[in-house]
């Protein structure tokens, strides 16, 4: 009996898997070249909330001030909120107007909402909003401009890497964002769906601000604005085309703290609105509800899924041994050894397949292809953590590497 509830429950599992197996074939769906390119109308504010980035802030302020875009348009605007350094004073030397935040801002979201309300009065269409250690491609503007008069009033760029070679850590997150651009965001894209906002590298259209707010309560505001605009039934565009350059975490600490906190905002925003998208999943008929709920039930499905796999394993050995004696060959098919291995083997073949499709070279991120499943197994024992803590105090992921803009095309495209 308790072997049968198993196994439903690990079809369940299967079936949770291949929803996003079966979306994420739609990245290949071959559309009409019915983009059409707008002449440069819409007026930007560019938003940089940041702390203590005085070795990156420069060079995304230099990769912004050359956007292939009327400087007309757009206005740099630094939201410094809590710095000890010379963030400030650098932003200034490069002509970027600062915002100070009027109330303690403990994350990114509060640096964000005082800006909102700072500025919000003013002409302009839409926010472009960015992180300190980022770069922006040159042509990041006209693309969310030409986005934005094709009918988005929320979209999400190409969020890359601009370290990807420092270490099997930073290419292993290079590879997680290429994946989630392609399979995810693309893919949804292409059959008229919604993307996910990303952290950095996204336009909001001013109205939005104005109609649904940005009152997150989480660390993860990425996650809870997605969740807004789909209770709001806004679809968020992917926009390939436009690129930002994002440092990645190259240290296992550093990768350890920030992936803690997306997992604990995700079971947090999970338990703050899954009813409500549920419920509008009903009303609007709109898949990004379910698609919200499922990805931030991952942290439980990991997990859950980890503990129904050991629990059967130990039940089919006990079975086992109680039939015959254990050998070598019986091992490997009660615990699926062999299919443990194709599966890394097809993970490794993907891995390949999504560095090439982002024309990067394959030599530069082979730690990261190799061992991007032991990424992905690092974090069990962080969702176990975040599944069980509160979000408690937002934690600094220190930024040094200063590159640019000009040097990723160079230096790291194939």
């Amino acid at each position: 009996m308790l072997l049968t509830i198993l196994n439903i429950i690990s079809i369940l599992l299967l079936l949770y898997g291949l929803y996003y197996i079966l979306f994420s074939l739609f990245a290949f769906k071959r559309l009409k070249k019915n983009i059409i390119e707008h002449k440069a109308k819409i007026k930007f504010k560019v938003l940089v909330a940041c702390r203590n980035e005085e070795k990156v802030i420069g060079e995304l302020i230099r990769s912004l001030k050359n956007q292939n875009y009327p400087k007309e348009l757009y206005e740099i605007c630094v939201i410094p909120n809590n710095c000890t350094d010379k963030t400030q004073e650098i932003a200034e030397s490069l002509n970027a107007r600062i915002i100070e935040c009027k109330k303690d801002a403990k994350c990114k979201g509060d640096a964000l909402r005082c800006a909102f309300e700072e500025i919000g009065k003013e002409e302009f269409d839409a926010y472009a909003i960015f992180d300190a250690d980022n770069v922006a491609h040159a042509d990041f503007l006209k693309n969310m401009n030409n986005a934005i008069l094709n009918g988005y009033e929320v979209a999400q760029g190409n969020r890359d890497s601009k370290n990807p070679t420092d270490s099997w850590i930073s290419g292993s997150y290079a590879i997680y964002y290429w994946i989630q651009n392609l399979f995810f965001n693309k893919a949804r894209t292409n059959i008229k769906g919604s993307a996910c906002i990303n952290g950095t590298g996204y336009v909001i259209k001013k109205d939005i601000i104005k109609r649904i707010g940005f009152e997150t309560k989480t660390f993860t505001e990425d996650i809870e604005f997605t969740i807004k605009c789909a209770l709001n039934n806004i679809n968020i565009g992917y926009v390939e085309d436009a690129i930002t350059y994002d440092e990645q975490p190259i240290d296992f600490i550093s990768s350890w703290k920030q992936r803690k906190r997306w997992s604990t905002g995700a079971t947090k925003c999970l338990r703050i609105y899954g009813w409500d998208l549920f419920k509008n999943f009903f009303e609007s008929k709109r898949v990004l509800n379910i698609d919200m709920i499922l990805n931030n039930m991952s942290p439980f499905v990991q997990v859950f899924g980890t503990i129904i796999t050991i629990i059967m394993l130990v039940l089919k050995i006990s079975i086992q041994i109680e039939l015959a004696p254990l050998t070598l060959l019986s091992v490997i098919r009660l615990t699926g050894l062999h299919f443990g291995i194709l599966a890394y083997l097809f993970s490794v073949l993907l891995n390949i397949y999504i560095v090439l499709y982002n024309k990067r070279k394959i030599k530069g991120v082979l730690k990261g292809v190799l061992l991007f499943s032991l990424f992905i197994l690092t974090w069990l024992p962080i969702n176990v953590i975040s599944i069980f803590s509160k979000e408690g105090k937002w934690e600094e992921i220190k930024h040094t590497r200063s590159i640019k803009i000009e040097d990723i095309s160079k230096k790291e495209v194939a």
